[in-house]
């Protein structure tokens, strides 16, 4: 392989009322008499003027009443919400001046760790009592470990704050301080603390200080590598819902060395996820966190990490109830590196981040001073490069980085250079206290600043690239600067609106070439039409009706809904032979389907490894990345083709690979031996690694060794393979599956690295792009068929080669089942530009395979 988202309902009868009203009468001639008499209510407004009807009153005076109650209520629960009391524990560490470190402090239970213990916390209680922001809420403190230098003590404090005063905490406990309180007790008379720091601590991590069930001591014996698992490691699952730490020694003035053989825990999720962490403390504190790990890794992951002092924590806090075996490793002490960086001379040479390939330690600060001769400038060309922290933007640049001539550098790049304007340059490395990664591998190179790329273009970068490249309509210079100030060959190239020059086959394809979208402006469809896959028009209104009326199906292979169509070759078939019009439903993890065929023989495409390491292209893959790639050796020739694992007793690989040519009869199955399970083609009996015969190979009759038509067979093992990490199938696609233009695929094999070069030992990986098919056929005039497809980048790079043909060509869906789109086929060439690769297209050929072999 070459590398390069209510009204109040009314009711009952209607009735008559009356109110008692007081009326002055016209006093009669035989004296004065105050008459009283009841009128009807209904009369009431012919009388004086009269107060508030007693229902109004009464409604009123409720009213009032529930208001407030209403407003007492939400004082007291303003006053009690305030006042409410929240556990808050902080974990810190102090720096003992006045003693020295002795052996009986790495043991909590001697006499010597409760003295000086006690004495801990009596100096933090004097010190919180003497601040008016963490005096009244304090309540204890616990010393977890103590450690050289001269002696740091380690330590949790708790405090029982009101809700309204938790920031305010916060922030006072956040500060560092020395302890300069004249001492209220006689055992604190000669006792010096200075350096007291603490930080918030997840609730979860708190429990840890108080349990011992599973908390473990070890210390690096001289010249020895010490060896720890999770409880139960590997035949039985860690614990539940527990609280693990690992508090790791070595010598003084020396550093300690973490490598994760085997990691296996509960999948990263945003809910409650088991989670391991490592510190470059005792106290398990944010900021003194070198990397947090959870998922699984395999066994070829770089896991190894390095403290900056004699001292690690390693934590394990699961929530789940998951079954996974959990993690081994190993540690060992070396010397601290007493100085990082230094003076280089000579016309080139290499350089790299303290312990490179392993994570570089927290804390370090590294300085290069780069000189080669007088009359040559210096430039730096960094081959690798992560300096990448969880959590953060790039290009910020505050925590790890690297600094040359003012400008700063950080997170993850490709190849990149920088060039001085003399003969020096500094390069200066600096890391923080926290999180950590692989670093960089650089050198350093002398060239003549007046021809710095001696018959080659000069990026601005100082990247050298070939004449031809200019102006070719491909950026190889990383800041384009190849592609700048053209002036576009009309014969042959169409002129981008920002002036970049690109071959006119592209203008059209769909893809946005140019970078502006110039090259499709004038290829969109009107309004209220839909752009059809073949580049035909029609009514929106038609998209999604149940009818192909593109005539290539792709105005009903994103649809959404799931109903009931009329079956054509685009469309889902069932078992039950109801066809559907949902895209791509096998396997996706919902029944489509009302017999539930579509979920059916769906224990494929699933890799037990969740991590893939980060990719730059065609570089070595992780042990059991592809579970289903298969290696085929023939008899004295060593691996010559690669198959796909589709079943436990059949593979599917390319026909050609057993066409009998030069006297040798490949077409024999007894010729052949299969590899299942194989990373590294120099360790065939290595642990999980299974060969197998084969019982037969059955090529498609149709098959055309000239055209490469039909360019598929499978193959029958001699007895089944069991599955295993790393032995697994690939999911067939349905043949109605669609693999658009610009989908990413992954293209996998032992294949030679670059055209005529050889093979190679590890299986090498490589993502590339579907091309859309009319671009396609422009560059492959007349050779291709609907049996294939076109898989690469137009500019080359990244392609299949010499021996990995037969091989997958890889689809990873988007809920991670991975689906075989093609199989390794034929190319002009390897990584060529304008040549891209050719592939089988497996869902062509779905029903030939289940014909076959009945999967």
């Amino acid at each position: 392989m070459k590398s390069n988202r209510a009204q109040k309902g009314r009711g009952g009868k209607k009735h008559l009322s009356t109110e008692l009203k007081y009326s002055h009468q016209s006093q009669n001639i035989n004296g004065f008499e105050e008459g009283v008499e009841f009128l009807p209510a209904n009369n009431s407004r012919k009388v004086e003027k009269r107060g508030p009807k007693r229902w109004i009153v009464l409604l009123a005076l409720v009213i009032f009443f529930i208001l407030l109650s209403l407003m007492v209520g939400i004082l007291v629960w303003h006053f009690n919400s305030q006042n409410a009391r929240m556990q808050k524990i902080f974990n810190g560490y102090l720096r003992i001046t006045n003693e020295n470190f002795i052996d009986a402090y790495e043991n909590s239970n001697s006499t010597e760790f409760a003295n000086l213990a006690s004495k801990v916390k009596e100096a933090l209680k004097v010190l919180y009592n003497g601040i008016p922001a963490l005096g009244p809420f304090y309540k204890e403190s616990g010393v977890t470990a103590f450690s050289e230098g001269s002696v740091i003590a380690y330590y949790w404090s708790e405090f029982s704050v009101p809700q309204y005063m938790v920031e305010e905490v916060e922030r006072a406990i956040s500060k560092e301080y020395v302890l300069s309180l004249p001492p209220r007790s006689r055992s604190l008379q000669s006792f010096n603390v200075a350096s007291i720091v603490a930080f918030p601590t997840d609730a979860r991590t708190a429990q840890t200080t108080r349990d011992n069930s599973c908390s473990f001591s070890l210390h690096a014996r001289s010249g020895e590598v010490t060896r720890f698992t999770t409880p139960g490691f590997p035949d039985s699952p860690y614990p539940a819902r527990a609280r693990c730490q690992w508090v790791l020694r070595g010598d003084a003035d020396l550093v300690l060395s973490l490598t994760f053989e085997s990691f296996d825990v509960a999948a990263c999720d945003d809910i409650g996820s088991d989670v391991v962490t490592v510190y470059d403390s005792l106290s398990p504190v944010e900021p003194r966190a070198v990397v947090q790990l959870c998922g699984t890794y395999p066994p070829s992951y770089n896991l190894t990490f390095l403290s900056s002092q004699n001292v690690m924590l390693v934590t394990l806090i699961t929530n789940t109830v998951r079954r996974h075996p959990g993690f081994k490793a190993v540690f060992f002490q070396l010397p601290k590196m007493t100085e990082c960086g230094g003076r280089l001379t000579g016309v080139q040479g290499t350089f790299s981040t303290p312990y490179y390939p392993g994570h570089y330690p927290p804390n370090m600060d590294c300085t290069w001073d780069i000189e080669v001769p007088r009359d040559k400038n210096v430039k730096i060309r960094f081959k690798i490069f992560y300096l990448v922290e969880p959590n953060k933007n790039l290009g910020t640049c505050t925590k790890d980085y690297v600094e040359i001539n003012g400008e700063k550098f950080c997170g993850q790049k490709p190849q990149f250079v920088v060039s001085s304007r003399s003969n020096k340059i500094t390069v200066h490395f600096h890391s923080d206290r926290s999180y950590t990664d692989t670093g960089f591998f650089a050198e350093y190179l002398s060239y003549d600043s007046r021809d710095p790329c001696p018959g080659m273009f000069t990026c601005k970068t100082g990247r050298c690239i070939a004449h031809n490249l200019r102006c070719d309509g491909w950026a190889d210079c990383t800041d384009f600067s190849d592609e700048l100030d053209c002036v576009c060959n009309s014969t042959y190239q169409f002129t981008c609106k920002n002036k970049f020059c690109k071959p006119l086959f592209w203008v059209c394809d769909g893809l946005n070439d140019c970078g502006d979208n110039s090259d499709e402006l004038q290829c969109s469809c009107p309004a209220q039409t839909f752009r059809c896959g073949n580049g035909k028009c029609i009514s929106e209104s038609q998209k999604c009706d149940k009818r192909d009326n593109c005539g290539d199906g792709s105005d009903e292979a994103k649809c959404n809904s799931v109903e009931t169509v009329p079956c054509t070759k685009y469309t889902y078939k069932c078992l039950n032979g109801v066809c559907l019009s949902k895209g791509n439903p096998e396997c996706d993890g919902k029944n489509d389907c009302s017999d539930g065929s579509d979920e059916k023989n769906c224990d494929c495409g699933l890799r037990s490894f969740s991590k893939q390491s980060r990719i730059v292209g065609g570089q070595n893959s992780d042990e059991g990345e592809w579970p289903w790639q298969v290696s085929l050796h023939a008899e004295g020739q060593g691996h010559l083709c690669g198959a796909s694992l589709i079943s436990s007793t059949w593979l599917v690989s390319a026909a050609h690979c057993f066409v009998d040519e030069l006297g040798i009869r490949y077409s024999e199955p007894s010729l052949w031996k299969a590899y299942l399970g194989l990373h590294d083609q120099s360790k065939h009996s290595a642990t999980g690694v299974e060969e197998r015969g084969f019982k037969q190979i059955i090529r498609h009759a149709a098959f055309n060794d000239f055209t490469f038509d039909y360019d598929i067979a499978v193959m029958e093992l001699d007895k089944p393979v069991e599955f295993s990490t790393v032995i697994r199938p690939i999911c067939l696609p349905d043949s109605s599956h669609t693999f658009p233009a610009g989908k990413a695929i992954w293209v996998t094999g032992w294949g030679h690295t670059q055209e005529g070069g050889t093979g190679a030992l590890i299986l090498q990986k490589g993502e590339i792009r579907v091309i859309n098919q009319t671009t396609c056929e422009s560059l492959l005039p007349n050779q291709l068929t609907p049996r294939m497809m076109c898989v690469g980048f137009l500019n080359g790079g990244i392609d299949a080669c010499q021996g990995d043909s037969g091989g997958p060509l890889s689809s990873v869906e988007n809920d991670g089942r991975t689906f075989l789109a093609g199989v390794v086929s034929w190319g002009e060439g390897c990584a060529r530009r304008n040549k891209p690769g050719v592939y089988t297209r497996v869902s062509v050929l779905r029903n030939w395979i289940k014909e076959k072999t009945g999967v």
